[in-house]
């Protein structure tokens, strides 16, 4: 029985306190988030680190008054969902191509995909804005939703391509023996396999999309109602800020995240580490 004691190490011990005190870094900017969410703004102000001494629930209504905050939250599911479903049909696909058919061509787009996440957006953002109004689409829900779905093709047929490493071929050519087209073969056999690592694309892509601000903000249109990031950040001032406002705002879009995060959390894990591993 004593050799079946593990003694604790010093190292052990430093490598948990750093890891609660990250933990704790990471965890406070939203418990502070929720409390000042039902705090009046001069309570904020005045102490931004009490408790609130009741729900003070006028933010909300603020909120909404004061703002198209419904229009905000209706972009924001658009161009999420309908982001995510393009995401989820059009780069699985692709990794499928780029992995099943090797050839120089293949190979070579896969490394023009893996370039482009090498580039920083800031490089290519104005000639990206030049060509957006040059195929109509600034201005509009389509030029997000167009950017959102070329961003992910990178990451994804990188970690699709991993992934589908570890599908045996016999499978596919089971499928193909009972009569089943490619596009069938795909869908039917090879996409169901790869659900970890869908659950990983929808997550990580989904929160990249709702919690973005810089491209809702420089593509759709001013004077009508944006995304939920772009009007909570209207309420913040070059003198003045409502922080109540944004603090409820803020606790409302936290929400539909962790939603997201909570239905496909089995599968995030599980889908990066495999990917990771046979890649």
């Amino acid at each position: 029985m004593e050799r079946g004691k593990k003694k604790v190490k010093p190292k052990d011990i430093i490598l948990f306190a750093v890891t609660v005190a990250l933990a704790f870094l990471f965890i406070y900017p939203v418990f502070f988030a929720l409390f000042s969410a039902f705090k009046s703004n001069g309570d904020i102000l005045k102490a931004p680190a009490a408790l609130p001494g009741s729900l003070y629930l006028q933010n909300f209504k603020d909120l909404f008054e004061q703002s198209d905050f419904l229009g905000a939250i209706r972009n924001s599911v658009i161009l999420t969902v309908v982001s995510e479903i393009l995401i989820i049909f059009i780069v699985p696909m692709a990794a499928y191509g780029i992995e099943r058919r090797k050839g120089r061509m293949t190979s070579l787009i896969y490394t023009y995909f893996l370039a482009g996440m090498m580039i920083p957006f800031h490089l290519y953002m104005f000639p990206l804005f030049k060509e957006m109004k040059l195929f109509h689409l600034f201005g509009n829900m389509a030029g997000p939703i167009v950017i959102a779905v070329s961003g992910a093709v990178p990451f994804g047929c990188l970690l699709y391509c991993s992934f589908l490493k570890g599908i045996p071929l016999e499978i596919e050519e089971a499928a193909m023996i009972d009569g089943c087209t490619p596009f069938q073969t795909f869908w039917k056999v090879t996409f169901p396999l790869l659900g970890p690592c869908t659950g990983s694309m929808v997550i990580l892509n989904g929160l990249s999309i709702w919690n973005d601000y810089l491209m809702p903000y420089l593509v759709l249109p001013s004077g009508k109602p944006k995304t939920i990031t772009v009007e909570i950040a209207s309420f913040v001032g070059q003198y003045t800020a409502r922080w109540d406002i944004v603090f409820a705002g803020t606790v409302i879009s936290i929400v539909p995240a962790l939603v997201i995060f909570c239905a496909f959390q089995k599968y995030f894990v599980k889908g990066i580490t495999a990917g990771a591993a046979k890649g």
